[in-house]
């Protein structure tokens, strides 16, 4: 390298450098530091202790980590729906009639509402006594529901109210099918195509890489559910532990019962488990995902 090289070089890590120092700072060393806590009794308050795979046998015993997995898998079932809706609803504010601007503001704004917000709010929509949900439910003369009070109602409690939140998944479709080209539409009219045969054989081939995006990210949201149910169950994770889901039981083995170790090792697991879906996701999308070569 030549002098100047050199000193390009230098000046070039020197501007970059408050990245390479967060990031061997707040995320490597954190990483590295959590896989070794995973192979400890670390009780925070002592020294870790190193146990080899101990954490990790230790969890295949537990049957609180089995629930929890299970009540994180059963909220899969808000994955298709918020991808069919949010395309739905994409679709129909799509369409160039007056007052559109509105109603997207409209369907968007529960997406900026913060969580926590929204979850004392929806807290209250979903009181037994006096929420509006249960008196919605009186109006159409229908019995009332224990909501987040019964376990068999509590995990669709939370999908519901996740699904009102859909303005998010709503406002990127809507960006995806204003990109789709015009002359694609012009050619399956010529072809005497239907509006069912254009959204079949136009619109979903050319916004499929969107949808995988918006399915990558949903499965891994899912997988860290957390704050819905750590501000609106008492007990955290009731009743009966329907509500205890993964992440909430990691926080709580971490800062509650401070087995640090242990959460280290559910961390871990949680990292290959989602590495491990967005391999799959990945590798069948090459089946239904189409990319417009460019030339």
């Amino acid at each position: 390298m030549s002098p100047g090289d050199k000193k390009h070089l230098a000046v070039g890590l020197l501007f970059i450098s408050p990245w390479i120092v967060g990031f061997f700072l707040f995320l490597l060393y954190p990483m590295v530091s959590s896989l070794y806590y995973s192979l400890c009794r670390y009780p925070v308050l002592k020294p870790p202790e190193f146990i080899g795979l101990g954490n990790y046998a230790r969890i295949i015993h537990d049957e609180y980590f089995w629930k929890a997995l299970a009540n994180t898998a059963f909220m899969f079932i808000e994955l298709p729906l918020m991808v069919v809706l949010g395309l739905a609803l994409a679709l129909l504010l799509n369409q160039g009639v007056r007052g559109m601007a509105f109603f997207r503001t409209v369907f968007y704004l529960p997406a900026i509402v913060p969580v926590v917000a929204s979850a004392m709010l929806w807290l209250w929509i979903y009181n037994p006594e006096y929420g509006l949900a249960n008196v919605m439910l009186a109006k159409l003369h229908l019995p009332g529901l224990r909501w987040l009070v019964d376990p068999r109602t509590s995990k669709p409690s939370f999908i519901l109210m996740d699904l009102w939140g859909i303005g998010g998944g709503m406002i990127i479709y809507l960006a995806a099918l204003q990109g789709v080209p015009e002359h694609l539409f012009e050619a399956a009219e010529l072809d005497g195509a239907g509006a069912w045969q254009k959204l079949i054989h136009v619109i979903l081939p050319s916004i499929s890489p969107v949808m995988l995006f918006m399915i990558i990210m949903g499965t891994i949201g899912l997988f860290q559910y957390f704050t819905q149910a750590w501000i609106m169950t008492t007990p955290r994770g009731g009743p009966e532990y329907s509500t205890l889901f993964y992440a909430l039981y990691l926080f709580q083995n971490g800062f509650e019962y401070f087995r640090m170790g242990y959460a280290c090792a559910m961390a871990w697991i949680l990292f290959v488990v989602i590495l491990g879906a967005t391999v799959v996701i990945l590798k069948t999308s090459q089946r239904w995902v189409y990319y417009e070569e460019s030339r």
